[in-house]
C-alpha cells in the first residue's frame, strides 16, 4: 500500500475524503497543459517502469493525453476555497465539491478554465448499473447439494469448461506475471473470504482505492465488486477456481451505489489513469451507463457511438495505451432500448455478452449495434446461473453481463500471458476469430462463444490475418496526432471518402495507383475531431473510425 501512495503523490493527485453523495460537486474542464513541469521527453516522472515496459513493447509512443493536470491549474482551483476530488489528465480537468457559488465563479474567472459542468443529483438509493440481476434476492445460495461440484474447479467448472479454458490452465497459464485492475461499485466481504485468501497471502493484491470517498477503503458499499472479483481471482481448489487465479490485482471502487450520476463516468477515467500508470495489463468493468438520476444526463442511442461518452472516452484512451479494457454489455436486452451501455460502445473495448451453460444468448444481454453500425457484443461467456463468491464467506449463483465480462477477462489474460508478445489488439481479433460464431457475428451473439485452445493455436501461427478488420486498407496509429501510417491490403482499384462527425463528406480520393502519401497528408491536416474513412473497392467496402487529437 505504500508504493500506492508514492504513486498519488507522483502524479499530483489531491484526493479529498469528502463523499461524493454530496450533490454540490463539479467537473472543471482545463483550456491546456501549458507550462507543465512535466514533459513527453521525462515519463518516468509520471509513468511506472512496467508501464514504460508496455509501450516499449508494443510501439506505444509517449503523448499529450500521458502528461498530467498542470499541478498550478490544480493549485489555483483549490486557493478558490474548492475541494480537489478527482483528476484526470486524459480529460485535462477535476472534480471538485463547493458549497460556495462565489468559489464556482471565481474557478470560472480563472484563464485556464474552459468551463465547468454540475453533477447536481438530489441521491436516490438504485441498484448498480447491471441492475435487477445484481440484487441480491436474485442469486440463489449454493452448496455442494444444490449445484454439482467438478473436481478442482468447483462450482466454477462450467464457467471455465464452456471456453475450453481448462487445458490453458493445464499447459502452465493461469494468470502469473499479470496485473488485472477491477473497477466496481464495492468489494465488501472479500477482504476476508477464503476466495481471495491466497491472493492476499502471497501479496498479489498490489493496492486499493476508492475513488468515491477519496480513501483506500474499497471493503464496503457493494458485493457486486466481491463477486466479479471471484470471478478471476477466486482460488479454493475443489470448491471454487477461477479464471485467473494467480494474476496480480488492483481494485478501485468508482461506482456511488447511493447514487446514479454521471461523475461515476469520470471517477472511472481517473480510475484507469491510475491503472494505466502503474502498468495494468486488463481491466475489468461490470458496470453499463446510459439512464441518470437526472434525465438530462441520459445517453441516447445516438450517444453510443464509441466515441460521446465521457467513459468511452477514456476507455477508448486507456485502450490505445495498449491495454485491454474488457466491459460488460449490459442487461437491457429485453426492454425496449436493448441497447449495449456506455463504455461498450467503445470500438478498442471488448465488449461481452452472456450465454448460459447451454450456449444459448441470455435473454436480457444487451445487443447492437452502435450507432455507427458496428457489431457489439464482441465475444460471449458464462452469464446466466453463473456461480460467484459473495459475502459471507459463501457462494451463489446468479446471472447478469455482470459475470460474464470477468470470466472472459480472466481467460484472455491467461491466453495474453501465454503470447506476451502479442499486442492487445492481436488478442481481441484472435480471440474474434476463435469463436463459434466468427464466421457469421451478428448484434445478439456477436462472434460468439471462444475456443481458448483454438486462439492459442492461431496466435501460433506466424502472421495473424484480420480481413474483416483491414480488408481493404490499413490505417494507424488510432487515434493519433495525425502522423498515420496507410498501408494497402488489396491491389483493387479503391476509393476512399472522409466524413465529418455529422456525416458531411469533406474529402474523397480515386486510388488507381498507391497514393497512400496524398491520404496521408489529408489526414495530417485534419482539424481535431472523430471522422469516418469509408473505402470502396471492386467487392467490398470498409470504414475506418478516425480520432485526431
Amino acid at each position: 500500500m505504500k508504493r500506492f501512495l508514492t504513486i498519488l503523490v507522483l502524479l499530483g493527485f489531491a484526493f479529498s475524503l469528502k463523499a461524493q453523495i454530496s450533490p454540490n460537486k463539479y467537473w472543471v474542464q482545463f483550456t491546456d497543459k501549458n507550462n507543465s513541469p512535466y514533459s513527453i521527453d521525462n515519463p518516468q516522472e509520471y509513468l511506472s517502469e512496467r508501464a514504460l515496459e508496455r509501450r516499449q513493447a508494443y510501439g506505444i509512443a509517449i503523448d499529450e493525453y500521458d502528461i498530467p493536470v498542470n499541478p498550478s491549474y490544480l493549485q489555483a482551483v483549490q486557493e478558490t476555497g474548492a475541494t480537489l476530488l478527482n483528476p484526470s489528465k486524459w480529460l485535462n480537468g477535476v472534480t471538485i465539491y463547493t458549497t460556495d457559488p462565489s468559489v464556482l465563479a471565481a474557478i470560472e474567472a480563472l484563464p485556464f478554465v474552459e468551463g465547468t459542468r454540475r453533477f447536481y443529483d438530489e441521491p436516490l438509493k438504485q441498484e448498480i448499473k447491471e441492475k435487477t440481476f445484481f440484487a441480491e434476492e436474485f442469486l440463489n445460495p449454493l452448496s455442494k447439494d444444490t449445484k454439482e461440484i467438478k473436481n478442482y474447479y468447483g462450482y466454477a467448472y462450467p464457467q471455465i469448461n464452456q471456453l475450453n479454458g481448462i487445458e490453458l490452465h493445464n499447459m502452465g497459464f493461469k494468470g502469473e506475471g499479470m496485473l488485472i485492475g477491477v473497477c466496481d461499485g464495492g468489494f465488501d466481504g472479500a477482504d476476508s473470504h477464503d476466495a481471495f485468501s491466497q491472493i492476499i497471502n502471497d501479496g498479489r493484491l498490489l493496492g486499493t482505492y476508492n475513488f468515491v470517498d477519496g480513501n483506500t477503503n474499497v471493503w464496503h458499499s457493494s458485493t457486486h465488486g466481491t463477486n466479479v472479483w471471484g470471478l478471476m481471482g477466486g482460488n479454493v481448489p475443489d470448491t471454487y477456481v477461477g479464471t485467473a487465479p494467480m494474476a496480480s490485482y488492483f481494485l478501485c471502487t468508482t461506482e456511488d451505489v447511493n447514487s446514479e450520476n454521471v461523475i461515476e463516468e469520470y471517477n472511472w477515467v481517473s480510475a484507469l489513469e491510475l491503472l494505466d500508470s502503474i502498468g495494468v495489463d486488463v481491466v475489468n468493468t461490470s458496470l453499463g451507463y446510459v439512464t441518470f438520476d437526472l434525465p438530462q444526463w441520459d445517453h441516447t442511442y445516438q450517444h453510443l457511438d464509441g466515441a460521446t461518452a465521457v467513459i468511452t472516452i477514456g476507455s477508448e484512451i486507456a485502450c490505445s495505451r495498449g491495454i485491454l479494457c474488457v466491459n460488460s454489455a449490459g442487461n437491457d436486452g429485453d426492454t425496449s432500448n436493448p441497447y449495449i451501455s456506455a463504455p461498450a460502445d467503445g470500438e478498442m473495448t471488448f465488449t461481452i455478452g452472456a450465454v448460459g451453460t447451454n450456449g444459448n444468448r441470455a435473454y436480457f444481454s444487451s445487443i447492437g449495434p452502435t450507432f455507427d453500425g458496428r457489431i457489439k457484443p464482441d465475444v460471449m461467456a458464462h452469464g446466466y446461473g453463473t456461480s460467484v463468491p459473495s459475502y459471507g464467506n459463501v457462494y451463489y449463483e446468479g446471472s447478469g453481463t455482470s459475470y460474464s465480462s470477468p470470466v472472459m477477462a480472466g481467460m484472455l489474460t491467461c491466453l495474453w500471458q501465454a503470447r506476451k508478445d502479442k499486442s492487445s489488439e492481436d488478442i481481441r481479433n484472435i480471440v474474434r476469430l476463435a469463436s463459434n460464431n466468427s464466421e457469421n457475428p451478428n448484434n445478439e451473439y456477436g462472434y460468439g462463444i471462444p475456443d481458448m485452445m483454438l486462439a492459442m493455436d492461431l496466435l501460433s501461427q506466424e502472421e495473424i490475418h484480420y480481413s474483416e478488420q483491414n480488408s481493404l486498407l490499413q490505417l494507424y496509429p488510432n487515434p493519433s496526432n495525425g502522423d498515420v501510417n496507410i498501408n494497402l491490403m488489396t491491389a483493387e482499384n479503391l476509393r476512399v471518402n472522409i466524413y465529418n462527425q455529422i456525416g458531411q463528406i469533406i474529402y474523397n480520393i480515386d486510388f488507381q495507383d498507391d497514393n497512400t502519401e496524398r491520404l496521408t497528408n489529408v489526414i495530417r491536416n485534419l482539424n481535431e475531431g472523430m471522422y469516418y474513412i469509408n473505402v470502396i473497392g471492386d467487392t467490398e467496402s470498409q470504414t475506418i473510425k478516425y480520432i485526431k487529437y
